[in-house]
């Protein structure tokens, strides 16, 4: 099992969408940088998520969701109404992939960036970087076990 940080911003994605469905997948896609789209397809069914809320007054990690299906191509690259739709994309070599995630956990409050900024045994971890923009990044296991000892 591996295990993920995704960025979202809560007025379009949010643990409590998960939540309020916690037995519907929800397709996670959108996902328009081509190094966090790679890890999109590095993801197995099974691997863990933390949801992490940015674009908003309380940023940081709110819960946990599952990856539900492997990385299959995002359908919104497709289509010319989507705020998505990538017209060099073709349905025959397909530029972005989408996963689906299942909710798993939420934080009974919400992990903030600047609580995770001064944990020990992060230096590693993408979002720690300045000017990291990625919507989706590799976790460590110890990074996982770290982040999620101090959310509880």
């Amino acid at each position: 099992m591996a295990f993920w940080l995704a960025k979202t911003e809560p007025d379009e994605c949010s643990i409590d969408d998960f939540a309020r469905a916690p037995q519907t997948p929800i397709r996670w896609d959108g996902v328009r940088n081509f190094q966090a789209r790679n890890y999109l397809g590095q993801m197995s069914v099974g691997d863990l998520v933390f949801i992490y809320h940015s674009s908003c007054r309380e940023i940081g990690i709110a819960g946990i969701a599952r990856v539900s299906t492997a990385a299959y191509p995002d359908p919104s690259q497709f289509d010319p109404s989507s705020p998505y739709h990538d017209p060099k994309s073709r349905e025959d070599k397909p530029r972005w992939q989408a996963v689906d995630l299942i909710f798993q956990q939420r934080f009974a409050e919400l992990l903030p960036l600047d609580s995770i900024k001064s944990l020990n045994g992060l230096d590693g971890l993408p979002l720690m970087q300045r000017g990291n923009r990625l919507s989706v990044m590799p976790v460590s296991p110890e990074q996982w076990r770290i982040l999620l000892h101090a959310s509880s």
